[in-house]
């Protein structure tokens, strides 16, 4: 979400987090070419991420009989760096998690331990939510990882919107077996996902709405993962605040800065 919790704030499923954070494309009628549907995902992509951002989030985790938030801070640039800085509640204040490349950490203030995170627990729950770590802290990228056709046409909330089906490109570090993507024609914003299991089966659904100027961009301030298969389950991530493209150096994501930074 980071761009973190961290893509999740990440994915929700998927910390993110953590996203964590245009050109113009133009799509004929009937134009369904690998390359025209990447182009689309990508300027999807790049609504939230931008060359640079920072934003403060506040997560809901919904349960039958409770639930919780979480707020955090988030400091992303392009796809290949992310931090997420817990602030509330008390008992988790001041956990963080970096990513830099393909390598993914977390510290944990209350036994001052840097634990690393491998690729086999991308797929669990970050902070308890229904997002997951690759959600949050995007270990995969959805745009080089995926490869993109245009799936139909659907209609969002009176805003007319590509349907994008997103296939795992073979070795690629992705937890789906496939992912359908709404993105608006006008503007490149997602407005839903779906995310399937490699047998097909529909496991989670996002749903992005509250269009808003944030930072001076436009785009979905709330986000909803809701599993599919747990009735009353489900989670729900939203901006407080936002900026894009300021000045991050490489130097900020570290493991010496996530054990320090505010």
């Amino acid at each position: 979400m980071i761009d973190l919790m961290m893509g999740e704030f990440m994915n929700a499923n998927k910390l993110i987090i953590l996203a964590v954070f245009s050109a113009v494309v133009s799509v004929a009628p009937g134009q369904t070419s690998e390359q025209d549907a990447k182009a689309i995902v990508e300027l999807a992509d790049k609504k939230f991420r931008g060359e640079t951002a920072k934003s403060e989030m506040s997560m809901t985790i919904e349960r039958p009989d409770w639930s919780r938030e979480v707020r955090m801070k988030t400091w992303g640039k392009g796809e290949d760096y992310a931090l997420i800085l817990i602030t509330y509640p008390d008992r988790d204040k001041g956990i963080t998690f970096l990513k830099r490349k393909n390598e993914i950490w977390n510290w944990l203030p209350s036994v001052e331990r840097v634990i690393k995170i491998p690729p086999s627990m991308m797929m669990q729950s970050w902070m308890g939510s229904d997002f997951t770590n690759d959600d949050l802290v995007r270990e995969s990228s959805m745009v080089n990882d995926y490869t993109h056709e245009i799936a139909g046409d659907s209609i969002i909330d009176s805003l007319d919107c590509y349907v994008i089906e997103s296939i795992p490109k073979p070795e690629a570090p992705v937890v789906w077996g496939s992912v359908r993507l709404w993105i608006t024609k006008e503007d490149y914003l997602q407005l839903r996902g779906e995310f399937y299991d490699e047998d097909g089966e529909l496991i989670n659904i996002l749903e992005m709405s509250q269009i808003k100027d944030m930072g001076g961009r436009v785009i979905p301030t709330l986000m909803e993962m809701i599993p599919v298969d747990k009735e009353g389950h489900k989670t729900i991530l939203e901006y407080r605040s936002a900026e894009f493209d300021i000045p991050i150096p490489e130097t900020f994501f570290s493991e010496q800065n996530m054990k320090r930074v505010r």
